[in-house]
């Protein structure tokens, strides 16, 4: 493939972006330049309460959109919406990847569009605008085929039309669909590409559809979130909870407990007897008998979390990873004895000590990239294994 971002004859048909081409998104806003997806439905949104979540619904981790088409020149046009912070070097623009058959087949940027500064702990800041954009993909097989244009996990992307030189059409639906919350991990921080988050690597070798509501900063058992997920389609469901918690010290075990048991009463309500598997969190060693909150430094230009409670303060309720993945796996089985359908995996199997010293947190806090493909292997092959609470069954 030759990515690039100018706009050929040789891909003379406009399609606009519909509704039908577009998964793992619960929302499409319309806009004044086409579709802009969203991560949480309207109802949801109304009822976020800082702007950290609400930056990081509407980046479309895990959102792509599906074709049909025996196009040799596919061109995507995106409004992106860019995040900087003052005094930090600009972040990379955003790749899209592009899938033909379920194999990788091409990958580039679209530059320009808007640029939104913004304050590293608030998330307030202020927004630049600019120009629409193109992805551009050409030397694609000629033969009618299923093509995934996965969009950017880190930046915002308003779909606004696509030019091919042949005809177009959404895919029909296929597969069954997976429904996972998460944190920043989930949502792919640190991830090389948008189909290498680790979601979105073990949708692949599970070979299900994947919504990813993994939000950086969001995995707080926010029951809006809970609401979203009871409404939402899903043949599979999976909450990874803990390490937002924690890091936010945003609860203490006599909250925490409850809050558990109501988010997932509340799915529940929704999927009553769908697969749902509690994941608790892997190794993050400045978490895992320190509580929080995290502290982030920017020493030498470079960013690194630490924790900055007391580790004496665990007797008082305090919440450290390791107390959330015991008190998890014991929550799971008292609540499995009458709902056979839940399934607890405990997040050192997806990413323990040994994953750790081959592959630290390159920040203390999140997986690099191979730490992503470390995840998306070990979650693929516990929970979609053929004894896995994902496996597929007749």
């Amino acid at each position: 493939m030759r990515p690039g971002t100018a706009r050929t004859p040789s891909a003379p048909i406009t399609t606009p972006v519909t509704a039908a081409m577009v998964r793992g998104a619960l929302d499409l806003e319309r806009t004044a330049h086409g579709l802009l997806p969203h991560r949480l439905p309207p109802a949801a949104r109304r009822q976020i309460p800082d702007a950290r979540l609400a930056h990081a619904e509407v980046q479309p981790s895990g959102v792509r959109l599906a074709l049909r088409t025996r196009a040799t020149v596919i061109e995507l046009d995106t409004l992106p919406t860019k995040r900087t912070y003052p005094g930090l070097p600009a972040p990379p623009d955003g790749p899209y990847d592009l899938v033909v058959d379920g194999r990788p087949a091409g990958r580039t940027t679209v530059a320009g569009g808007n640029v939104h500064t913004l304050d590293p702990v608030t998330q307030e800041g202020a927004l630049s605008a600019g120009p629409p954009g193109t992805a551009r993909f050409t030397g694609l097989p000629g033969r009618d085929k299923h093509v995934e244009i996965w969009l950017p996990h880190t930046e915002v992307a308003e779909l606004i039309a696509l030019h091919t030189d042949a005809p177009v059409t959404a895919a029909p639906a296929g597969g069954r669909r997976w429904l996972h919350h998460g944190s920043s991990i989930s949502h792919g921080s640190n991830a090389a590409a948008p189909t290498l988050t680790w979601p979105a690597l073990a949708a692949a070798r599970g070979g299900v559809e994947l919504t990813n509501l993994g939000f950086g900063g969001g995995a707080l058992l926010d029951p809006f979130t809970a609401r979203a997920m009871r409404d939402a389609p899903a043949d599979l469901i999976s909450v990874k909870i803990g390490i937002n918690i924690v890091n936010g010290d945003a609860m203490r075990l006599r909250t925490f407990l409850p809050a558990v048991h109501g988010f997932l009463d509340t799915v529940r309500e929704g999927h009553e007897d769908t697969p749902l598997l509690v994941v608790s969190p892997i190794l993050c060693p400045v978490q895992e008998d320190t509580p929080g909150p995290l502290a982030a430094d920017f020493e030498g230009g470079a960013l690194r979390f630490r924790a900055t409670g007391d580790p004496a303060e665990r007797a008082a309720g305090k919440l450290t990873l390791r107390v959330i993945r015991d008190e998890l796996a014991a929550l799971v089985e008292r609540r499995a004895a009458d709902d056979p359908a839940l399934y607890h995996l405990e997040g050192l199997r997806l990413f323990g000590e040994r994953d750790h010293e081959e592959a630290p947190h390159p920040d203390g806090l999140h997986p690099g990239p191979e730490g992503h493909r470390r995840i998306g292997a070990n979650f693929a092959r516990i929970a979609f294994g053929e004894s896995g609470p994902f496996a597929a069954r007749t």
